[in-house]
């Protein structure tokens, strides 16, 4: 089967490379989880809009993602959540909120598929979460959960 990915997919490609992968591996886990569209003559066009957008989004050299990283380890996020009484959340933060919360905070733009946050934070506190910026950078940011 032919496909086109949209999201990166470890040891397959990264956004906008054609990739012809087992019937069974594109019809039950790529094109279900979105991470791959059918390649077509017409999809085919689409390519150059997904390369675009990744190439803005992705950190492209060493150097960037050591920036990045020194602007990440001065911050400290606050993430308002609704706690019980003992200090446990209902639910869990997920990397979609901490990117979001870095956002807001004036932070670099990360995506949330590079947040690496070890165990669930259900807990008021301070966590320190991974973020993994290039393969051979790794930074870490502050993130405090605050009772609403």
């Amino acid at each position: 089967m032919k496909l086109i990915l949209t999201a990166p997919v470890p040891k397959l490609g990264e956004p906008g490379d054609i990739v012809v992968v087992k019937d069974g591996y594109g019809r039950n886990y790529l094109l279900p989880h979105r991470l791959a569209i059918r390649w077509t003559r017409g999809a085919e066009t689409q390519i150059g809009q997904i390369k675009r957008a990744r190439d803005a989004k992705e950190i492209k050299t060493r150097e960037q993602a050591e920036e990045v990283r020194g602007q990440l380890e001065d911050f400290k996020v606050q993430i308002p959540v609704q706690a019980g009484d003992t200090g446990r959340l209902f639910g869990a933060v997920t990397p979609a909120d901490i990117v979001l919360a870095v956002k807001r905070a004036g932070g670099p733009a990360l995506d949330k598929r590079s947040i690496e946050i070890d165990k669930p934070i259900k807990t008021i506190g301070t966590h320190s979460v991974g973020v993994k910026l290039h393969e051979a950078v790794k930074g870490h940011v502050a993130v405090e959960t605050v009772a609403k």
